[in-house]
């Protein structure tokens, strides 16, 4: 099966496919997409636009994907609207995902927090892509892993995500035990505990879910939140977005990022627009916020 943007009026742009998905079923989709969540569908995604979403045509028991545009933009098919983004958002996570950002909130970050939540203080950290819950996880691992009472205390990770999907599987904290192997053994061991031996499946300890509040959130629409965050772990979701997008993503979060903290970006990202003059890099896709004088250069 290959794809071609090259096709004209009904001409379907997937060559061998069981659907018809034409240049203008693509326009369509794509703008939506981009409309929704801010993620950018360029030519070359039809491939994978066609494979997610040919699913949900059998489901629906349409004929093609004019039928489907139909549907998603109508007033009525808002929860299939809903679908659409959950199949075409990537989902690639693991725990423990770039470790060196893990160590660096461990080493650098948490310290200081940890003394502070001893004595009352309050502690506020943000997974801004949290998927299906191991990258907050590992966050509240790592938390824990200097303070195993962080439940008694102040001590709280927000975690967002666009598909609500993706957010039921983090609240219900079940994992294959294959995907625990990147964390350490000791927290291994402590912190989860077979749910089912039959299917092979590990639970992570309430101790440890009860640090993580999951919250349905578009990056593109309006943000709650209020208070400001001792980490960002924003990782592996502005690459989908177009460059605008990104710089005007990464602006909203400087606002919200306490002085003391730390913004952890992915591997493939780089901080872009007006907050690329208000962050200083400290480590590898790490940044610190600039105070004092040099906020002032």
């Amino acid at each position: 099966m290959s794809a071609t943007l090259n096709a004209a009026g009904g001409r379907s742009l997937i060559e061998g496919g069981e659907y018809r998905l034409t240049a203008e079923d693509f326009r369509q989709i794509s703008a939506m997409i981009y409309a929704d969540a801010g993620i950018a569908m360029p030519d070359h995604k039809a491939t994978l636009v066609y494979s997610r979403l040919a699913k949900r045509l059998r489901a629906l028991g349409l004929k093609n994907f004019s039928e489907y545009c139909e549907l998603v933009g109508s007033p009525t098919g808002g929860d299939e609207r809903q679908e659409m983004l959950a199949a075409l958002t990537t989902n690639v996570t693991r725990f423990y995902r770039e470790p060196h950002h893990f160590e660096h909130l461990r080493t650098q970050i948490l310290p200081p927090l940890i003394a502070s939540a001893r004595k009352g203080g309050r502690v506020r950290l943000w997974s801004a892509a949290s998927s299906s819950g191991q990258e907050p996880y590992s966050m509240a691992l790592t938390v824990l892993s200097l303070l195993p009472d962080a439940a008694q205390h102040d001590v709280r990770i927000l975690a967002t995500d666009i598909d609500p999907n993706m957010i039921a599987i983090g609240k219900a904290g079940l994992y294959e035990k294959s995907a625990i192997e990147p964390v350490p053994p000791d927290l291994r061991q402590r912190w989860f505990a077979p749910a089912d031996e039959n299917r092979g499946m590990v639970k992570i300890a309430d101790a440890a879910r009860v640090l993580v509040e999951f919250r349905r959130l578009n990056l593109i629409g309006d943000w709650p939140m209020q208070g400001r965050f001792q980490a960002i772990f924003c990782r592996n979701v502005a690459i989908y977005f177009d460059d605008p997008t990104q710089a005007a993503i990464w602006s909203r979060m400087v606002p919200l990022l306490d002085p003391a903290g730390a913004l952890y970006i992915g591997h493939s990202e780089r901080v872009s627009g007006p907050a690329e003059r208000l962050l200083r890099s400290d480590g590898i896709t790490t940044y610190r916020p600039l105070v004092g004088k040099e906020a002032r250069r």
